[in-house]
């Protein structure tokens, strides 16, 4: 800080800079909420800590282990066994059935399946970029792209309702179809979608095998009116396997199940991201104004209201908002260093700098005295300490702003005023002619022989020296300055 800044501060050292630091909190939180990556961390923790039920409508057939080694691997078995499990399933009076393992390389017999492979309710899954490539052209049933946003962490924490292919037109997901071959209406949109995790339920119906299915072994009331997907679920195949939120490698026909399970409830509203940016700047500002450590309360806050609206299907940034409020909280620190590094330079009193201040800018200034000669004025005031007695300290503030005012008036651009003592002040005169010293002098003097308060007397002396051949050091200029001003006090009691 160079002396000049010392100088010119505010005349009370509690001022808040708060004008300052509120609007750059509020952009610097409104800049993090527009260029910060999503962070992913808090959802993945509601996601756990905040399970939603799989929508009971929806069951899973899987093609586990048992199947397999009645069948073989699914790419050589005969597809008319995906008939018959349709036929079982059909008759059982179920909604929409969704096959999550992929048909597009030919097969003999698939024209076999022309019939259950052309139902409205029947959904089959495609790979990404085929959308519309089946083993047969005679298959009519609705196809979905089988896939799932699969994080650069290896985890599913989204899906889609649509994925572009290579052409970049929108492709409906598996997913999406199966809940619109079930009845929904759900638009086709590339956004990601937050994929709820469901925990495992004791309660709710396990996973029926495939080939319980295809030779008609299940409880009819077990499938009617429900959503069916097959897919497999078998282990030790090595395929099909995806992490979730937890952590756990899990069956991708499991996630896809999950996925129409989120379709079929309400979906999560994400905010606007001007939103965000407002809700971030206005935490930024409030840590400000609250001073302390109200900012880690705020940022706190933010987290733990992440939850109830998770629980509202709100998707709120709460790790956003929280680091909003810890710029804010950061900006009151820098503050309040700011002003404890300025404390120890400047009088609280008159914003002046004091006495520390005074010394450093006359040493600052000091090699330069040969081409910048250098002035100095100190003032006295006599009867200070009377005003103080009599009126009270409030008394000898409000006289001690007056008597810097009057002497503020009278300085020259680029002249500093310091607080000397209780009742003394300094004006260090920069570029000083001795004529200029005097006349500065003389002004100060005449303002302040005009000072007064209430009834009690008061008489200010004034000395000026100026830097020469017989001033070496500073503490010479300001021993100078000192007898000046004591030649000017005795004279005046002499005349008084």
């Amino acid at each position: 800080m160079t002396p000049q800044e010392t100088n010119e501060m505010p005349r009370s050292a509690e001022r808040s800079l708060a004008l300052i630091t509120a609007p750059v909190a509020a952009l610097l939180a409104a800049l993090l909420a527009l260029l910060m990556p999503a962070n992913p961390r808090l959802g993945d923790a509601l996601n756990r800590a905040l399970p939603s039920d799989t929508d009971r409508r929806v069951v899973l057939v899987g093609i586990d282990d048992a199947s397999l080694r009645d069948y073989g691997r699914v790419g050589t078995w005969p597809r008319e066994l995906y008939g018959q499990a349709l036929g079982t399933l059909e008759q059982a009076g179920a909604t929409a059935v969704g096959i999550d393992v992929l048909l597009t390389d030919p097969s003999q017999n698939d024209e076999r399946l022309k019939d259950a492979f052309s139902r409205a309710n029947v959904v089959l899954a495609t790979a990404p970029g085929e959308s519309t490539l089946l083993a047969s052209p005679e298959w009519r049933s609705p196809t979905g792209v089988s896939a799932l946003n699969v994080s650069g962490d290896g985890i599913v924490r989204t899906f889609q309702t649509a994925y572009p292919d290579a052409a970049g037109t929108l492709q409906p997901s598996f997913a999406r179809q199966l809940a619109v071959a079930a009845g929904r209406n759900v638009d086709l949109s590339d956004q990601p979608r937050v994929l709820r995790y469901a925990a495992p339920d004791r309660d709710r119906l396990p996973v029926i095998p495939f080939r319980d299915v295809v030779n008609g072994n299940v409880r009819y009331g077990d499938i009617q009116g429900k959503i069916v997907l097959i897919g497999l679920t078998a282990s030790g195949t090595g395929v099909g396997g995806v992490r979730d939120v937890t952590g756990q490698t899990v069956p991708g026909t499991e996630l896809q199940l999950r996925a129409v399970s989120s379709l079929l409830s309400a979906p999560f509203t994400t905010l606007p991201t001007w939103l965000i940016a407002l809700l971030s700047a206005v935490i930024a500002v409030t840590a400000v104004l609250a001073r302390g450590l109200w900012g880690f309360a705020l940022a706190m806050a933010a987290l733990l209201a992440a939850a109830p609206l998770w629980l509202g299907n709100i998707l709120l940034p709460g790790v956003t908002l929280s680091l909003a409020a810890i710029i804010g909280t950061a900006l009151v620190a820098a503050e309040r260093w700011w002003n404890l590094r300025t404390l120890a330079l400047r009088d609280p009193l008159t914003g002046f700098g004091n006495r520390v201040a005074f010394t450093r800018a006359l040493e600052q200034r000091w090699a330069t005295r040969q081409t910048r000669p250098l002035g100095l004025l100190l003032v006295d005031l006599s009867g200070f300490r009377k005003v103080n007695e009599v009126y009270g300290p409030h008394a000898g503030d409000e006289l001690l702003r007056d008597l810097s005012g009057r002497i503020m008036q009278q300085k020259r651009r680029g002249d500093l005023i310091f607080r000397w003592g209780p009742d003394e002040f300094a004006v260090l005169l920069d570029q000083a002619s001795a004529h200029e010293t005097a006349d500065v002098a003389r002004r100060v003097q005449e303002s302040l022989d005009r000072i007064s308060y209430r009834d009690l007397p008061l008489r200010a002396s004034v000395g000026a020296a100026r830097t020469g051949e017989d001033i070496q050091t500073p503490v010479d200029l300001v021993e100078a300055a000192s007898r000046s001003r004591y030649r000017v006090k005795y004279q005046r009691e002499q005349r008084g």
